[in-house]
Formats: C-alpha cells, structure tokens, sequence
C-alpha cells in the first residue's frame, strides 16, 4: 500500500479558498458524438468557477455503446504532453480520472500524481456498467486500475467497477445495505481515502453510498428515473468534482450531484434521438453555478 496516500496529513477534502480560482487536470477521453466524458467534465466543473485543463486520453468519433465508432489511443502523446506541462511549471490543485485509453497510460497518470503530493485526486474507475465491460477495456488494463486505487482520494466506481476492482463476479444493482456497506470497506482496505458507489437499485429508489474516515457508512437515496443513458456517470462525478472544489462537503455534493442528474435524464427523453446522443446537462448548467458559486456569480 503507497503510504503516502494514506497520510493522515492529506485533507479528505479540496483545499477551498474564496476569491482564488482552483485548477483541476481532467484526465478523460473526448467524443464527437454522445455527450460524455471530457464533453461533460469541462462545462461542467468550469461552471463551478474551476479551471480545468483537459488531458486527452483518447480521442473518439463517438462513444463505445455505438456499433461504430474510431479510436485513436493517445498513449504515444502523453510524456511529451506531461513533460511540457512541467516545463511550463503548470501546476494543479487536482487531477481527476475518468476514460483511459492502454494499460500504459495508468503508469503514466501514477507518475503525473506523484508530481503533485498535494493535489486532490478523483478517480472515477470508467470500465463498465451493468455488468459489462466497456469493450475497449483490457485485462491489463483492469488490472492497471486496480493500482491507481491507492492513490484515490476519492474514488467513484459503480457497482460494476466495483466487482472489477475487488476480483468480484457482479452480481446485480439491487443489493443490500450490508453488502453496499461491505464493497465500500473493501475498496477503503484497498487504498482509496474515500469512496462514493454508485447507482445502488433498491424499492423503486437510486442510492449513492458514501464512507470515509469520517463519514460512517452512508446511503443517499434519489428518485430512480426509468431510463439509462450513456453520460449520466460522468455527469454525476463531474458534479461531485465541481461542487467539492467549490467549498460543498462530500454529502451535500453527492446529493446535489444525484439531484442534477435526473433532472438531465428527465430533460434528456424530451429530445429527439436522446437514447444515441446521451445525457442533455446543457440547459442545467445555471443550476450548477447557482449551487458553486451563488451569489458571487
């Protein structure tokens, strides 16, 4: 276990200063078509008053639940990419994961992390939902998440991350209070600070489990919408990510963040094709500011 990551000294939540404005390294994949990704973390987290400064771990003509799609791997790019940053002395106050593109670019992404001790770090594990595996996602490269988990100050999975993570078959979304407490202690005892599981089915209701040092195992309930759509994970964990950066404490964020994004699926089904373009946020982007920033905006 990386020692480091668990220091006692580390903050279990961003630094928060009024009048300054955060920077954050989104490290996720960007797609033409189907909203999702870096197409959701950067209007979303910039709407809370954050830089965001975009690493782009592949680059896709749309997203992996179409029948067809390109996918150009950014591997080859990202030493030169993080070495001119460092050049540039460009310095972060937090680095949140999502989409990776090659096993290698896990090791590359440990490395940028270490540059930056201090800096509050998300990772949300994107390989799979419902069971499944996202089909570009490797046995090297599930492999590779598991040893970014130590390095988590926050990690996000689903409960199909989750089962990944811990060398676990899925079993299903509807799973008890027990169990949703005993997967959060396990990925804890693998490293990660703090842990939010997602997208817990159970009477009808959505549950996002939260736990940390010092938050006992909790379950935040939210209206389950019928419908599943591509994007509404990474619309979920870039709102916890601008509403932490914004001064909000982990429960508040997540409950905001559940809020918002049935609010995005309930607008989503209203338009045309919504089930191929993926979730709709634009038109909530202000309920974001309003939340982040309030009065000031």
């Amino acid at each position: 276990m990386n020692n480091e990551t668990k220091s006692e000294a580390r903050p279990l939540l961003p630094q928060y200063t009024p009048g300054l404005i955060p920077r954050v390294a989104a490290i996720h994949d960007i797609c033409g078509y189907g909203n999702c990704s870096l197409g959701i973390a950067m209007p979303v987290i910039s709407a809370a008053g954050v830089e965001v400064c975009p690493v782009p771990t592949s680059v896709l003509s749309a997203h992996t639940a179409f029948p067809v799609y390109s996918f150009l791997d950014t591997t080859p790019t990202l030493p030169d990419f993080f070495r001119s940053w460092k050049e540039l002395d460009v310095k972060v106050d937090g680095i949140y994961t999502g989409f990776l593109g090659s096993s290698e670019q896990i090791e590359l992404i440990i490395a940028y992390i270490k540059l930056f001790p201090d800096s509050f770090r998300i990772i949300d594990p994107v390989m799979g939902d419902h069971g499944l595996r996202y089909a570009t996602y490797t046995d090297a490269m599930c492999d590779g998440m598991k040893r970014l988990v130590p390095y988590a100050d926050l990690l996000m999975p689903n409960l199909t991350e989750a089962a990944i993570l811990l060398d676990r078959p899925y079993s299903s979304q509807d799973i008890s209070y027990e169990q949703g407490q005993e997967i959060c202690e396990a990925l804890l005892a693998k490293g990660a600070r703090q842990v939010i599981l997602k997208g817990i089915h159970r009477d009808y209701t959505i549950y996002n489990a939260v736990m940390s040092p010092e938050i006992p195992y909790t379950e935040l309930p939210n209206e389950l919408h019928p419908t599943s759509l591509h994007g509404t994970g990474d619309l979920f964990a870039s709102v916890v990510t601008a509403a932490l950066f914004s001064g909000h404490d982990l429960l508040d964020s997540v409950t905001f963040a559940a809020d918002l994004v049935y609010r995005a699926i309930c607008l989503s089904v209203s338009q045309p094709g919504f089930q191929e373009r993926g979730v709709s946020y634009e038109p909530l982007l202000g309920r974001i500011v309003r939340y982040c920033i309030g009065d000031e905006a």
